[in-house]
């Protein structure tokens, strides 16, 4: 999850909301953020700054520039700027669930409506807010996020920075974070946080792509297909996990039983997940000891994240099908990138989101079926 909309979190602060204290530390850590930012040229112009980091932000600026010129991504301040915030996230995010479901618990907010998490910029605070969760009876878990998206509302004052938690990534990751934030600024459904990650994904996903094909190099494609590959093996396993879990906790299925019975067939089916990751970590070629990128998050997993990453991927079939039928009959659908074909495919996106939550969802749900 990378969204925590501090325009949004700033209205709720001026309008007296209840949860003042939170909206404090929102508007807080944002400003902080911001006041952190410079423009990426005096990064560039400052002898003190190590040529890695000119490096990185140079590549960021032309990964910038195609957002633009080749998928029709908004041309705004944001990413012009970078900030060091000297820690390893942008903000943490807490997610919550019932014991026997995947849906999300949801929090609101002036503006933006509801979302299916809650964002701390202290990580403490993320924490304890996660204890409350558990407190009251339903599954949390904390994770940090390294970008968030304030939805071209802070433009005016510098745009969304570059920052110090992302900017090393591999080029072709950098690439796609950078689509993904600025696909949030093109299009945004309230209260549907499913459609929204989903969405940036799928344009994430085609623009990388896109990205990697014309500007990177084969030692850059190399690198970024050993990670998208270990990528791709890790979310078939949590679909097919969560697909294990709908049906353990679908109504009829689940109180046919008891409650124990329904633990059971609980347990077993993360217990299978955890030895089909043991499996593909082998299948990686990672010893036995030795770490690995999810193995903290397979360690903690429950409802809360499995749901939490079923925001990101559940819809993203429906939007890839929809983009390739509106680049059908071109010879490439990625020569697409040059053509009308992004911005029929973002009127086309913004149509169902114009439409009823039930409604939008029959039809991508028909679109990923095609």
């Amino acid at each position: 999850m990378k969204r925590l909309l501090a325009g949004a979190l700033l209205v709720g602060l001026l309008s007296g909301c209840a949860d003042t204290a939170y909206y404090t530390q929102s508007v807080r850590g944002h400003m902080a953020l911001m006041a952190a930012a410079k423009p990426v040229d005096s990064w560039l112009q400052d002898p003190a700054v190590p040529q890695a980091t000119k490096d990185r932000l140079a590549l960021a600026q032309r990964i910038r520039d195609f957002a633009v010129s080749d998928l029709g991504l908004p041309d705004n301040p944001s990413y012009r700027r970078y900030a060091d915030l000297q820690r390893r996230a942008a903000v943490w995010n807490v997610v919550a669930a019932p014991e026997y479901a995947l849906k999300l618990k949801t929090w609101c907010f002036p503006v933006l409506g509801c979302v299916g998490y809650r964002g701390y910029f202290d990580e403490a605070a993320a924490r304890a807010e996660a204890q409350t969760q558990r407190a009251q009876g339903l599954e949390a878990t904390v994770y940090g996020v390294p970008a968030y998206s304030t939805l071209g509302w802070m433009n005016w004052a510098g745009g969304d920075p570059l920052l110090n938690t992302f900017l090393a990534y591999p080029e072709g990751e950098l690439a796609r974070l950078l689509v993904h934030e600025l696909a949030h600024q093109k299009l945004y459904a309230r209260d549907d946080t499913t459609f929204n990650e989903s969405f940036a994904t799928a344009v994430e996903r085609i623009g990388g792509a896109r990205w990697l094909q014309l500007h990177a190099s084969d030692a850059a494609r190399r690198e970024y297909a050993a990670f998208d590959s270990r990528r791709a093996d890790f979310r078939a396993l949590t679909r097919a996990t969560r697909k294990a879990l709908a049906e353990v906790y679908d109504p009829q299925a689940a109180w046919a039983g008891d409650s124990a019975v329904l633990q059971a067939r609980k347990a077993a089916v993360m217990d299978g997940f955890r030895a089909q990751y043991a499996e593909l970590r082998t299948q990686w070629g990672i010893p036995p000891g030795q770490n690995a990128p999810y193995d903290r998050w397979v360690a903690d997993a429950n409802n809360a994240a499995l749901g939490a990453q079923g925001a990101y991927d559940d819809l993203v079939p429906a939007f890839e099908a929809l983009f390739t039928r509106l680049c059908a009959g071109k010879s490439d659908c990625t020569d697409a990138a040059r053509s009308d074909t992004w911005q029929r495919f973002y009127d086309a996106v913004a149509r169902l989101a114009a439409l009823p939550q039930a409604e939008r969802r029959a039809q991508l749900e028909a679109l990923s079926r095609q």
